[in-house]
């Protein structure tokens, strides 16, 4: 768990990825294999097989949900703006990190107290705009003078932590960091087996605000195959989803979300393997949120694609869950995809 760790603790926000790309970087030239890279900024480590499969791009994304300073008030209180979809409920009395050029300041999430609210407004979720992040300044003079600019970065802040059934994982930015731990675990695993495609691990830039870094990557590789790897939404809470994705119970197959619907071949073919090696698995249908797939499938003339990964609890917030269980499940199921994919059994996904 120590890299799961170091990817979630390093802070990622869309646009200001530096940090998780080092370590990316660092993860792959461990494998010894070629890396590529776009201009935005996404990393892929390049392995290729014995013979001529197809290419498969598996992808994670390195940025994580965040703010950005947008006003200094005189009083040296922060004003701030989303990158990424936050919910305004989940903020009030958070603390966060604003990420100057030269140093990191802890500050915490702000409003006017309960206290001299009107009656109407506590019934309300309190509204973002409203809201200011609290570093101990006196006054905008000081913020300047501690560096700190309009523009900055702010990282919730939520320290890792195994739980006690060593196997509920804790931490900020699972969404997905997750992704990226995955791809680096597959790139690891696929140097030891034997397979016949090129495939290319590593994660993109600025998912969180658009797919940005998605739009790009491709053209680094020009996939056959993609395969988007990224968290779904856990649904086992305190009430009946018996049905719905839990922590625990096996990798997620995506079968639609509100930017996908994946490629139905290559969604057998990933339900196949998974039974035909005891994999436990989930199914998730979710007409809210996407992920880079949306993006990847639509590249040139079309990519089959996919996404497999693990339910996760809270994301979009400071702190998420996710099981480790589900991690490995997840790693085992895409590499013996990998094994399973030739040219012969690509081309039969089209017939």
């Amino acid at each position: 768990m120590d890299l799961l760790k170091e990817l979630t603790e390093a802070n990622g926000a869309p646009g200001f990825e530096k940090p998780i790309r080092e370590i990316m970087k660092r993860e792959i030239e461990k494998t010894g294999v070629k890396t590529v890279s776009d201009r935005l900024g996404s990393i892929f480590g390049e392995k290729c097989g014995s013979e001529n499969g197809p290419k498969i791009l598996l992808a994670g994304h390195m940025d994580e949900v965040a703010f950005m300073v947008s006003e200094i008030t005189k009083d040296g209180y922060l004003r701030f703006v989303p990158l990424g979809g936050w919910w305004d409920q989940v903020l009030l009395a958070q603390r966060v990190k604003v990420m100057a050029k030269d140093k990191a300041f802890t500050g915490v999430i702000g409003s006017k107290p309960p206290h001299i609210l009107q009656a109407e407004e506590l019934k309300k979720v309190y509204p973002m705009r409203e809201m200011f992040i609290d570093i101990g300044a006196n006054d905008k003079d000081q913020v300047k003078q501690w560096g700190i600019k309009v523009g900055d970065p702010i990282i919730p802040v939520c320290p890792f932590e195994l739980l006690p059934d060593n196997d509920t994982i804790l931490a900020k930015a699972l969404d997905n960091r997750a992704g990226c731990y995955l791809a680096l675990e597959v790139l690891k695993q696929i140097r030891e087996v034997n397979h016949s495609n090129t495939v290319y691990c590593g994660a993109t830039v600025q998912e969180e605000v658009g797919l940005r870094g998605a739009a790009t990557a491709p053209y680094i590789m020009e996939p056959d195959l993609s395969i988007a790897v990224d968290v779904g939404i856990a649904q086992d809470g305190p009430s009946d989803n018996s049905n719905k994705a839990k922590l625990g119970s096996g990798p997620l197959i995506t079968f639609l979300d509100s930017s996908l619907i994946p490629h139905t071949s290559l969604r057998d073919l990933v339900i196949e393997i998974a039974e035909k090696n005891s994999i436990p698995y989930q199914v998730d249908i979710m007409l809210g949120g996407g992920t880079d797939a949306g993006r990847f499938h639509l590249f040139k003339k079309g990519v089959p694609t996919i996404v497999i990964g693990v339910a996760a609890r809270y994301i979009h917030s400071h702190v998420s869950m996710i099981s480790k269980k589900d991690l490995e499940n997840s790693a085992k199921l895409l590499t013996e995809l990998i094994k399973e994919l030739d040219a012969n059994r690509f081309n039969q996904l089209f017939n």
